[in-house]
């Protein structure tokens, strides 16, 4: 290893401080380190690496004072410290390194202020020169404009002052001076760039520099040049500029920005198009809208041509604001946009992210990490964001939001600071921008009169709740069908005309239906704001009634919780009964684990497994214990578990779900469930308590985990259900079997044999011996350790029996899907009993 010459190791996840080892590798001549997680100082072994000849660390974090053995390395053409976090001046010593020809570096912060420009002048050979955001002041030194070889000059966003130079000696082609303190006449050499060769791209925005308006507007109308003033309040002599971008003195309280893409109208917002594909050093205004962007850096050129800052690509979502999503600008290295024409107040700020361009593998053959900085009103609100590993929302988006104040003028900067990815072309990127005023509480007190009218309401809206559960049944007493569905009304879901979801529906067009179940058929719709929906009809067949119906909604209006389906509405009109849902992307879990999508299939790897499990468990626990309304669901199981784009598990099918009455004893006179699912004790005595909930999701468990139907293993032997088969296992040792062969062995051993050894408590004959579901969650979580009984507890005969006969009952059924079916009746013999009640 002592002759190793070249080590590249960029682009990896390593992390922790660089291994002063490396120090022992004299020969090296080529070390890349770049885009790492390196932190800490440079090791001081590196002093013996007196041979290299480039040394690249760009986008770790290392940080401390420069280490002056750099000059030790005297044939160092390049030295990459792009997007690091190092401290102080730069030392005088490495000055001397006349064989540099590539200096990059960023970032660097002064517990002292700023500090004058480094002394760079026996480096002849310097073709690049990157000393951006370096806390640099005071003028430009006069040798940088006369270095034969520079090519490349960014000294972007520093301190720096002065004019600059009237003619140079050097052959650059990029000049980027954006937002420093530069003033005077912007030189000829500068502006007059029409057959200038070499050609140049500039930017000199955001400085003081005297510039007319012909001026201005000829660099407006240059794609690879940038000279706008920008609208900051210490740049003095800028002051009013940005009013005079406002139309006609227009003032507003929105903007919508559709960034890529073209002018679109998403849940009644309108969004201006933002199609220009400039994207290197530009400003570019809208003059209708009275906003516009500033971008800045080199483009890439793609067969001699200049790549376009517009990413498209369709994505993958279903919602109509995909749209926004589909394309994006995309900045080298900066990339602000400016909202001129704002009503003073508060507003809320919302940046919507889709990285669009990872995926498309013409553009970006190799991908890397997106990481920028986001400043809002020049205050940092997300310190390298990364948009890959970024939070996404319920609706599938990654969304920054932040609340601010305008005064008249609103600036939103996306800098790319030299960490995450490489080149500098795949820098800051944005699909949208929405901006909304937020209006203000009224301010006066409310009189005596109001307080007392608030009393009343509130006594009177009281009343009608306990009018309304008294109606349900819950307090007892009877009621009609009409009456029954008049009280629908005063559920918190909105209530739908039958015409707005036969609009959803294309009236009820079988291509938008999901499947069919006991309630009836289930269809996909699309409300005219843009949200889908899923639309549960009654069918005139149904087993279920309009006291189902009811129990439904009075149910689950109820119960708000991330593992429960969202009831977002109904309508009861005329004959028609139909619940508008939440739309789940990904169906039921019966649709993924048994029907015919075998991509879906596929993504049920041995993480989501246990996601869907725990995210089923934390449901019922939400129902069973902590829902201020106790309830006994009846009815778990997969085709009443839905799945969203994420394939999160959410509770549905709340149809013969039961108000829990605690100490009571709880008897029912009519069985409701599905067989295979059923505890025993309610099947065969109608013994309701939570328990029951826990041996469904039991089996479900058992489903998840080995990717089996429960009702449909119906071997030759004694066991009938996929219950069976694991009770056999597990008395032979041998319960892991049950595992899903298509995993192979990519899960966790310890966790399959954790859950499946929980999933078999929870299928104990005996409800005393299960555990609650909140257990349940703890075990899943591996806060707490599974609780085992000293051996198997064995089925009586008559659960044997019972077990048998179901099965003669039940014959396999096509898959449902979409959580249509309703739970099936079973009805056994109900032993005489003093503590039989009456359904709620």
């Amino acid at each position: 290893m002592n002759n190793l010459q070249v080590l590249y190791v960029d682009a990896n996840q390593l992390s922790g401080s660089i291994p002063q080892q490396l120090g022992n590798l004299t020969q090296l001549e080529e070390l890349d380190l770049r885009a790492n997680y390196f932190v800490g100082e440079l090791p001081p072994s590196f002093m013996k690496l007196v041979n290299l000849e480039y040394f690249g660390a760009q986008g770790n974090n290392l940080s401390g004072k420069f280490p002056t053995f750099i000059a030790n390395w005297t044939q160092l053409e390049t030295l990459d410290l792009l997007g690091n976090n190092f401290e102080g001046s730069w030392p005088k010593e490495i000055s001397s390194l006349r064989s540099l020809g590539y200096l990059s570096l960023s970032n660097v912060v002064t517990r002292g202020g700023a500090y004058d420009f480094p002394d760079l002048s026996r480096m002849t050979s310097l073709e690049y020169l990157i000393l951006r955001k370096c806390s640099l002041r005071g003028p430009i030194p006069g040798y940088i404009w006369e270095l034969k070889e520079l090519q490349y000059l960014d000294l972007s966003f520093n301190e720096l002052s002065g004019q600059l130079p009237n003619s140079i000696s050097t052959s650059l082609t990029s000049i980027f001076l954006r937002e420093n303190k530069l003033n005077g006449s912007l030189p000829g050499w500068l502006t007059k760039r029409k057959n200038v060769k070499p050609h140049r791209y500039v930017d000199v925005s955001e400085n003081l520099f005297n510039i007319t308006n012909s001026e201005f507007n000829a660099a407006s109308d240059d794609p690879d040049v940038n000279t706008f003033p920008g609208c900051s309040s210490n740049l003095p002599y800028t002051k009013d500029t940005c009013d005079h971008y406002c139309p006609n003195n227009l003032k507003y309280d929105e903007l919508y920005i559709n960034c890529g893409g073209k002018e679109v109208t998403v849940k009644g917002h309108h969004y201006y198009a933002d199609e220009n594909p400039n994207g290197s050093s530009t400003f570019s205004r809208d003059e209708k809208g009275g906003w516009g962007y500033s971008s800045m850096g080199l483009t890439k050129f793609v067969n001699k041509r200049p790549e376009s800052s517009i990413i498209k690509d369709t994505c993958d979502l279903s919602t109509t604001a995909a749209v926004l999503v589909e394309t994006a600008r995309v900045a080298p290295i900066s990339l602000k946009y400016y909202g001129f024409c704002f009503s003073s107040g508060n507003y809320t700020v919302k940046l919507k992210f889709y990285d669009i361009g990872s995926s498309n593998k013409q553009v970006y053959p190799i991908t890397h990490t997106r990481v920028f900085d986001i400043d809002i009103q020049r205050k940092n609100v997300r310190k390298n964001y990364n948009i890959e590993t970024a939070e996404i929302n319920a609706d599938g988006d990654k969304i920054v939001e932040y609340n601010t104040s305008i005064t008249s003028h609103l600036e939103i900067h996306l800098y790319w600071s030299g960490y995450g990815s490489y080149p500098e072309s795949n820098g800051p990127l944005i699909s949208a921008i929405s901006v909304i005023k937020v209006q203000p509480p009224p301010k006066h007190q409310l009189s005596p009169a109001l307080k007392a009218v608030i009393a009343v309401s509130s006594l009177s809206f009281l009343a009608l709740l306990l009018l309304l559960l008294r109606k349900l049944g819950y307090l007892g007493g009877k009621r009609s069908s009409k009456e029954e569905l008049k009280t629908t009304e005063l559920f918190p879901g909105g209530v739908y005309t039958f015409r707005q979801i036969k609009d959803a529906t294309q009236n009820f067009n079988v291509v938008n239906k999901l499947g069919e179940g006991g309630f009836g058929p289930v269809y996909k719709g699309v409300l005219p704001d843009g949200t889908t929906i899923a639309v549960k009809q009654l069918s005139g067949k149904s087993k279920q009634g309009i006291r189902e119906f009811v129990n439904e909604i009075g149910t689950i209006s109820a119960l708000q919780h991330p593992n429960l389906v969202k009831l977002m509405g109904c309508c009861a009109e005329d004959n028609e009964l139909l619940l508008i849902y939440e739309y789940m992307e990904n169906n039921s879990l019966e649709h993924a684990l048994f029907g015919p999508d075998e991509e879906i299939k596929s993504r049920l790897n041995w993480p989501t497994r246990v996601k869907i499990i725990l995210g089923i468990a934390k449901g019922l626990t939400f129902l069973h214990e902590e829902s201020k309304l106790k309830i006994i669901h009846r009815d778990i199981k997969p085709t009443n578990i839905l799945l969203d784009k994420d394939l999160n598990a959410k509770i549905t099918d709340f149809g013969y779900a039961k108000l829990n009455e605690g100490e009571h004893t709880h008897v029912i006179t009519r069985i409701a469930g599905t067989l295979g699912y059923m505890a025993p004790e309610y099947a065969m005595r109608g013994y309701l308590t939570p328990k029951a909930d826990i041996y469904s999701f039991g089996v479900v468990t058992l489903e998840i985990v080995s990717g089996r139907n429960s009702t449909s293993c119906r071997p030759s032997d004694q066991t009938v259900y996929l219950l069976d088969s694991a009770y056999v296992l597990q008395e032979q040792g041998n319960l892991m079997d049950l595992v899903d062969p298509k995993l192979g062995t990519d899960y966790s051993w310890t966790e399959a044999k954790t859950i499946l050894e929980l999933a078999m408590m929870c299928t104990n004959p005996s409800p005393t011996l299960r555990p609650t579901t909140s257990e349940v969650v703890k075990v899943i979580e591996g806060k707490t350790k599974i609780k085992t009984t000293s051996s198997t507890v064995r089925r009586s005969t008559d659960e044997i029996a019972l077990t048998k006969a179901m099965a003669a009952l039940s014959q396999p059924s096509p898959s449902e899907s979409y959580s249509t079916a309703g739970p099936s009746e079973a009805t056994p013999p109900i032993s005489n009993s003093n503590n039989i009640t009456n359904e709620i």
